[in-house]
């Protein structure tokens, strides 16, 4: 069963950083396209960032320049460091594993990231 377990949500102030991990049990990590989504209470969630099995990264209009996403393939880890939080920041960030050519899609149980003074 495939597991992806996210560490590092929590409470910062404005202006403030946080590093998101997510630890994957997936054997062929190397092959799945990964991505972080949020949602905020009341909203649909949505793509924050994506990396795909090259490393090219993509962000969300709002996250440029604040967020970067990357990757550790020995590791089975995929990381967000955000930087620059708004409040606007607050919401349940996901962790997403994707096989586009299988169409298989694995989904963590989401970490809190809270945004406010």
């Amino acid at each position: 069963q495939v597991q992806l377990v996210e560490s590092g949500g929590g409470l910062v102030q404005p202006g403030g950083s946080l590093r998101l991990a997510c630890t994957s049990s997936i054997s062929t990590f190397s092959l799945y396209a990964m991505g972080w989504y949020r949602q905020a209470p009341g909203k649909e969630r949505e793509l924050v960032a994506a990396i795909s099995t090259d490393d090219s990264p993509n962000y969300a209009d709002s996250v440029k320049g604040r967020f970067t996403i990357f990757r550790d393939n020995a590791k089975k880890t995929v990381y967000l460091q955000m930087n620059s939080l708004k409040p606007e920041d607050t919401a349940v960030y996901y962790c997403n594993a994707r096989l586009e050519t299988l169409g298989w899609d694995y989904w963590g149980q989401g970490t809190q990231v809270t945004v406010s003074s």
